[in-house]
Parts: C-alpha cells; sequence; structure tokens
C-alpha cells in the first residue's frame, strides 16, 4: 500500500454480516485520523456487503453501505472484513467475484476471520498469513498450502492478514508508517490513547505512544523523558544515562522494541507538537521552533519540510483556504 504521497489512497472494504463494529473502526479510524492530522484527504474508502443490505453489526448498530460488492477492474486495495460465521456468506458467487477482483486489485486483506474466506478462495495459497488465536490450529489444519505465522498481523506481498480487531489497528498505523513516514504513524497512534494521570493541558503536553507497544520498560522510561523534553532535547548519553543503560544499548533496544533510533523518535515528537501549534495557533514560527527544542527557525524549517513535505507557512496557507 505504499503510495505517493500527492495522490489519496483509495481502500475497497467488503464487510460480511456479523462483523464486529470495532473491526471496522480499526480500519477506517485510523485512516480517519491520518486525514484529519494531515489537514488533507491521503485515505479514502469505500464500504460494501456482500447484498448491498447495511451490515448488522454484533453489537447491533448496523453499518451503511454503498452497495453490493460487485467488482469491475479496480485496482484499489480490498479488505475483507469478518468475525462470526463468515460460511453464511461465502457463497460460490461471492467466491468467484474475489477470485476475479484478485486479478486486478494491487492487495487483497483478510481482516480477522477474512482471512479464512481468502483462504477458502485459495487466495492465500503459498503465501503466509495469520488469523485469530483461537482459531489459528484449525486454520493451519483446513489450509496446509497457507503458511502460518503466529504474528499480529502479516504482510507478504500482495496479501495481508490479521488476527483480530486490535492487531488490525497495529496494521493500519504500519501502512500509514510505510506510506507517509514513522511521524504521522505515532501521532495517528496517539489520538487512541487516554492517560487519566496526565493533567498538563498545554498541546505539547502528548501522550504515551499507544499502540506502537513498548515492551522494555527502559525504552519506555527513554520515551517518557523525551515526552517531557520537548522543548530542551536530551543528548542521547543524557537519555542513556538517566534509564541506567549505554547510549550504544539505548540504540540497539530503541531499534528492536520501536523500529527506529532514538533521535528519530525524539525528532517525531518534537515535529508533531510543533505540527499542532502551527495548525491550532497564531504563534510565530520561530517561537514554535524555540518550544519545540529547534536552534533556530531556519532548522525548524528544514526539518518539518522534510517530515511534512511542506514548509509551515504553506500548512497555514493550504489550511486557510480550505476553511
Amino acid at each position: 500500500m505504499d503510495l505517493i504521497a500527492s495522490r489519496v489512497q483509495h481502500v475497497d472494504l467488503l464487510v460480511l454480516p456479523e462483523t464486529n463494529l470495532i473491526l471496522v473502526a480499526s480500519v477506517v479510524e485510523p485512516l480517519r485520523a491520518a486525514n484529519r492530522i494531515a489537514g488533507r484527504s491521503l485515505y479514502s474508502w469505500t464500504m460494501f456487503s456482500p447484498d448491498g443490505e447495511a451490515i448488522e453489526t454484533k453489537s447491533g448498530i448496523p453499518i451503511p453501505v454503498a452497495g453490493p460488492f460487485r467488482p469491475q477492474r479496480e485496482a484499489a486495495p480490498l479488505f475483507v472484513l469478518s468475525s462470526y460465521n463468515w460460511r453464511r456468506s461465502a457463497t460460490s458467487h461471492l467466491k468467484m467475484l474475489l477470485s476475479q477482483t484478485a486479478r486486478h486489485r494491487e492487495v487483497m486483506a483478510g481482516i480477522e476471520s477474512g482471512s479464512w474466506l481468502l483462504a477458502e478462495t485459495s487466495l492465500l495459497d503459498n503465501f503466509s498469513a495469520t488469523t485469530h488465536w483461537e482459531d489459528f490450529e484449525d486454520f493451519a489444519a483446513t489450509y496446509p498450502q497457507v503458511t502460518m505465522v503466529r504474528e499480529r498481523f502479516v504482510i507478504d506481498g500482495k496479501r495481508i492478514t490479521t488476527g483480530g480487531s486490535l492487531p488490525t489497528l497495529d496494521l493500519m498505523l504500519e501502512l500509514i508508517r510505510r506510506a507517509h513516514g514513522y511521524s504521522l504513524a505515532l501521532e495517528v497512534s496517539r489520538l487512541f490513547i487516554y492517560e487519566q494521570e496526565r493533567t498538563r493541558g498545554d498541546l505539547l503536553q502528548v501522550p504515551a505512544i499507544g499502540n506502537m507497544r513498548i515492551l522494555d520498560s527502559r525504552v519506555g522510561a527513554a520515551v517518557r523523558l523525551m515526552e517531557e523534553t520537548v522543548e530542551a532535547p536530551l543528548t542521547l548519553a543524557k537519555l542513556a544515562r538517566r534509564v541506567g543503560v549505554s547510549a550504544r544499548y539505548l540504540q540497539d533496544l530503541f531499534r528492536e522494541t520501536m523500529g527506529v533510533a532514538p533521535h528519530a523518535h525524539y525528532l517525531a515528537l518534537r515535529l508533531n507538537a510543533a505540527r499542532r501549534k502551527v495548525i491550532e495557533t497564531r504563534m510565530e514560527f520561530a517561537d514554535i521552533a524555540a518550544i519545540s527544542g529547534f536552534n533556530s527557525s531556519s532548522s525548524f524549517s528544514r526539518s518539518y519540510r522534510a517530515h511534512y513535505r511542506e514548509s509551515p507557512s504553506e500548512t497555514r496557507r493550504r489550511l486557510k483556504l480550505k476553511n
């Protein structure tokens, strides 16, 4: 799902009856959040059901759809979402449609039980995949031609599978990261996190890192220190000393846990905080640079443009024209 930043990435969603509401939200809400944070449409989506009727979720809240799934030669990624009783919808007609559309789609994704439907249609043959942990052994026995992997989500070329709602949220963050960078994925992840003990109200105060899970307490401590020192960034050596490890070891821990170097995460925190000030206030850019830990307006502008592909003034001008 890599894309050119200047165009909108469209996604089609085929939602089967009895799908959990949270599963649908796990796909759509990160895309909506990315659009909101970027201040532009990076993603769009259309929902379909097998028969064109609204999807009655397990919570009893219906999801309206654009119509029945009747693909032609669409190339957009297709996400197949299902939670319970997927076999009731797996008609020969629907499986034929999936087989036909797979010839043109750049990506086919089985979300939770949607992976069963893809496998049943032979669309996961010779791919690596995952599914919900409760169904893992049954899935592996039923489809030996699929290489099963005990992961939260699996991206194997043109096929994607997930093991549940929260793993799907993780997947969407990863797709956003690949398309638009770590800073945006980080900021999207933080929209879904609430921490009661944090009571400061200023815009630079940000919550812990959310769904990019921190499994090492020392990395977690370093991340909290970064959040608390946005205005006056610490050196790597000072960060490492505060959490009780060497600078080299903290770098290694960070890469293993977060997938990026400490300085990349630190810079993403500072730029995201600065971007909120650019969008939500009328502060001078020099002042925003100072409270975001940049030595000068020029260094701030260079970093901002490198991350967001526009200058701070261009962001404000674009949003002013939009409004």
